[in-house]
């Protein structure tokens, strides 16, 4: 309510100290501060009531029960914002959605950025594949996969121009992401690591993340891989000071301030982070932009981004080591490949058994539950050795 006086009225009241027109003015200031905190009030609620999700994580529309125990395709869409409407699928094991989407790598990024850190229940691991084309121990990874459905999510990044799919019944059917070429050694390599990180957290059971390549192979059974990564205390992504011209000797002083070589680390390409540590590293932008900028040969992201970025942000969450084996005996750039006629009980039990390690503060000999490389000729023998050897159901 506002008070009205007219000209004449305000000439005498000012003549007599102007108590009236203050009056007015406070009462009207009074006025337009209430009705401002009432239309802020009244926006916000409308988002809320009106358009709660959309503006962070478009609201699911519709959802769909498949036959296969716990897959369910989350429909989503907006009709406020249609240039983000889409089609996203979370899916267990099974492998009979299509988990392909649209989504270009900043959409992408942004979505995984905003997902639940904490993994709902039954937690699965996500078993992420950098490879260039086809898996040639595909056949073995599936005797390993079966009879675990429900507990595991497989990611494929692939060449893009690669479009083979194996049978429906294979547990690789339709697992395939949205792909970009890949240089190795070059910063596409972690782009594409960032990538599968990002599709894998959509799914909100995934708790444990593992990169592997066309190469790998476990070396335990599913069981046993599961529960030393389900119960391990930190996620296991080598991370260590190099002092060397290929460690230290990389690092370039144009990177400086934002990361120093106190800062700068090495470590395997090969990691397992648990879903707080791969909510961090899709989120970062800062480090990432520097490496991009200024991580030039002789130095190669895929050695040293993500030791640094943790050691960084986040040195508290990792036990400094890699889960994958690998053999650099031979010296060189690239680690040893395993033939045919190398695949016997004795060496693959000393791979297993072989090392001495801490295990959530306990020694352990179980320090590897992956291992590379591995030629596509070792297929045969190792089918032959998975039942009593890996313990893989026959």
């Amino acid at each position: 309510m506002f008070v009205k006086i007219n000209r004449n009225q305000l000439k005498r009241e000012i003549s007599k100290g102007g108590i009236h027109v203050s009056s007015t003015i406070n009462i009207s200031v009074l006025m337009v501060l209430l009705v401002f905190i009432l239309v802020t009030f009244l926006i916000d609620r409308y988002k809320t009531i009106v358009i709660p999700k959309d503006l962070y994580f478009p609201r699911f529309t519709r959802v769909t029960k498949t036959p296969y125990s716990s897959v369910f395709i989350f429909h989503r869409s907006s009709s406020y914002f249609p240039s983000i409407d889409r089609v996203i699928e979370f899916t267990d094991s099974t492998g009979l959605v299509d988990i392909w989407h649209s989504l270009s790598d900043e959409e992408l990024m942004e979505k995984a950025m905003m997902v639940p850190r904490i993994a709902e229940d039954p937690k699965k691991v996500a078993f992420m594949f950098l490879a260039r084309r086809h898996l040639p121990l595909r056949l073995f990874w599936e005797k390993f996969f079966e009879g675990h459905d429900g507990l595991f999510s497989i990611y494929l990044h692939t060449s893009p121009d690669f479009n083979y799919e194996p049978p429906n019944s294979s547990v690789f059917y339709k697992r395939r992401i949205p792909s970009k070429f890949v240089q190795w050694g070059k910063p596409t390599m972690i782009d594409a690591e960032r990538r599968l990180l990002a599709n894998a957290l959509l799914d909100f059971s995934n708790q444990r993340f593992v990169l592997l390549s066309e190469s790998c192979i476990p070396l335990f059974n599913f069981t046993t891989i599961y529960n030393y990564l389900m119960n391990a205390n930190g996620s296991f992504l080598s991370s260590f000071d190099d002092p060397r011209k290929i460690g230290r000797g990389r690092y370039n002083k144009r990177m400086g301030p934002t990361i120093t070589l106190k800062d700068w680390r090495k470590g395997s390409q090969w990691f397992e982070v648990n879903r707080g540590l791969a909510h961090e590293i899709i989120s970062d932008k800062t480090y990432f932009h520097v490496f991009q900028t200024h991580c030039l040969p002789p130095c190669y992201m895929d050695e040293h981004y993500l030791p640094t970025l943790v050691n960084k942000i986040r040195p508290d969450l990792t036990t400094n080591t890699t889960v994958t084996w690998t053999d650099w005996s031979g010296g060189g750039s690239h680690p040893r490949m395993f033939m045919k006629k190398d695949i016997t009980k004795t060496f693959i039990n000393e791979v297993r058994y072989g090392s001495n390690c801490t295990y959530n503060g306990v020694n352990s000999k179980i320090c590897f539950v992956f291992a590379r490389k591995f030629h596509p000729s070792t297929l045969d023998p190792l089918l032959k050795m998975a039942p009593k050897i890996f313990g893989f159901s026959p």
